[in-house]
Formats: structure tokens, C-alpha cells, sequence
């Protein structure tokens, strides 16, 4: 198994026209996001609303930005899904389609002992070998951690077991997982600059799926310069709902992504519009 992921790679957002993909923006974003230096991105991730899609959308949305990136840059494809059945039919897919890995967050909902997580995880990896796969660790959003013990019994299990994306904070959260072996990748921005340090792999980062050139900066030359600067920007842009937010600074950054979003997911008011424009307007000066 070769070992693909690096670096900073933009937790994409995914473009939307009534309801279904946008194709045609699809092409235009990923090269925003090569011409500002990502090393990949990841496809379906929190970021990108995957787990509001049924799998038929998710595998159509995969193979476009697989496409789309025509090996330029490394593609990521977030897996994980409700049921083993779906996780292990998305995560072959994403395989078959040509991803560079395949990652997979613990089933919501549910709070799965260790044996049902392990053969949970151990279903997902078997269906995408030995394209290298990434334990997605995100306990805000699962409802709970991956227990350390089952990530080593995985290593045992799933030869192509690459690494993690931990978007835990705060640092106490995230430093169990920075697990020898394992490349882990930073969700949170805040704690990237001391997560490099201490020996993650990488970023994969939502902010960078509209502003790379925010992060690209932190992950090549971790500073607090490039660390503060991102940070803020993050924190302004959380202000208001994030997804609809990162897809309207697109927008007023040249690209052709709407703002538009997954229901329950809400879109911006026009005052929170005009203050994200606000915001891409003092970013870019």
C-alpha cells in the first residue's frame, strides 16, 4: 500500500443547483483549489454535507471531483454512512472510481460498543483495499470518540489502515490521537500550528475549502503569523452557518458556487451575506 495523503488538503464543499450536484461547477472549484496550492482535497467530508446525501448523490459526487482533479491533486472521499451496508458499498465505490483514499467517521446515533466499531471499520477498509483508508475521529459529531484499543486492533486487521483525520478539539481531545504510525490529519484549525509539531501528517481543513490560501500558508510554514490569520478568519466565518457561508464566499471570490445547501441546513440572510462579503473583501485587499 502506498501512502498517499500530505500536507493541506481542503475539506470541499460540494456545489449545489436545486437539490443535486452542480456539475458544472465542480471543474472551476478544484481549479481554485490547485491553483492555490492544496496538496487534495476531500470529497463528502463534514464539510462538504456528505451525510445528507443519499448514496446514489454521494457516488456521483465523488466520481466529479475525482474526475475533476485528473490526478493533479490527491482525492479523499468521505464513506461513512448510517449503516455497515452503505459505508462498505460507498467505500468500494469510491475505490473503484479511482479515490487516492477513503475515509470513514463512526455511524451516529448509535454509541457502538468496541466489537461493533471494530467489525464496523474492518468492513469499510476490506471493501476499499488497499486503497489507503482514514479513521474519520470526530466525537462532536458521531456522538463519540473511536476507543484507542480499536484503533489498534484495526492496525491489526486492515493492512491498508493509513491514518486518521481527527477533528476533536481541544488539544486534550486531539493529542491521544496523534498515534505512532498513523498519519493524522488536523480538522481544527486553531490547533494545527501545535498539532505539526508534534507529528500530524497535515491539515484537512473546512476553512480551506474557501479560503487555501489561508491554510496552505499554516501547513507549509506553521508560525503564529499564518496560525493567527486563519484562525480569525475561521472564527468570522463561524459566526454564521458555516456551509452556506464557505459556498457564499466562493461566490464572491469568482467562483460560479451558489450558496445554496442540503436542507435541514439553512442558507445565509442578506445581512449575513453582506458581512460575508465583507469579509472576502478585506481578505483580499
Amino acid at each position: 500500500m502506498t501512502v498517499v495523503l500530505k500536507g493541506a488538503l481542503a475539506a470541499a464543499v460540494t456545489p449545489l443547483r436545486d437539490g443535486r450536484l452542480d456539475a458544472g461547477a465542480v471543474g472551476p472549484y478544484v481549479e481554485f483549489l490547485v491553483g492555490h496550492g492544496v496538496d487534495g482535497l476531500l470529497a463528502l467530508g463534514t464539510t462538504g454535507e456528505g451525510v445528507l446525501f443519499p448514496p446514489a448523490y454521494r457516488i456521483e459526487i465523488a466520481r466529479a471531483f475525482i474526475d475533476a482533479a485528473a490526478g493533479r491533486i490527491q482525492v479523499a472521499v468521505h464513506a461513512g454512512a448510517q449503516t455497515t451496508h452503505d459505508t462498505v458499498a460507498l467505500a468500494a465505490r469510491a475505490a473503484e472510481d479511482g479515490a487516492d483514499a477513503v475515509a470513514v467517521i463512526a455511524p451516529p446515533y448509535f454509541r457502538l460498543d468496541d466489537e461493533e466499531l471494530l467489525a464496523h471499520f474492518e468492513a469499510a477498509a476490506a471493501a476499499c483495499a488497499p486503497v489507503p483508508f482514514y479513521l474519520y475521529e470526530f466525537e462532536a459529531r458521531s456522538g463519540y470518540p473511536i476507543p484507542l484499543p480499536v484503533i489498534e486492533r484495526l492496525r491489526e486487521r486492515a493492512p491498508n489502515l493509513a491514518g486518521m483525520k481527527v477533528s476533536d478539539s481541544p488539544w486534550e481531545r486531539l493529542e491521544p490521537f496523534l498515534v505512532e504510525g498513523l498519519d493524522v490529519f488536523v480538522g481544527a484549525d486553531a490547533l494545527l500550528e501545535r498539532a505539526l509539531a508534534a507529528g500530524a501528517a497535515g491539515a484537512v481543513s473546512g476553512l480551506a475549502a474557501s479560503f487555501p490560501d489561508a491554510v496552505v500558508p499554516l501547513v507549509r510554514e506553521p508560525t503564529p503569523k499564518t496560525g493567527e490569520k486563519a484562525t480569525g478568519l475561521r472564527t468570522e466565518l463561524q459566526r454564521f452557518p458555516f456551509h452556506a457561508a464557505s459556498k457564499a464566499a466562493l461566490g464572491f471570490r469568482g467562483l460560479p458556487v451558489r450558496p445554496e445547501v442540503c436542507a435541514p441546513l439553512r442558507g445565509l440572510t442578506d445581512g449575513e451575506r453582506a458581512e460575508v462579503e465583507r469579509i472576502v473583501a478585506a481578505w483580499s485587499r
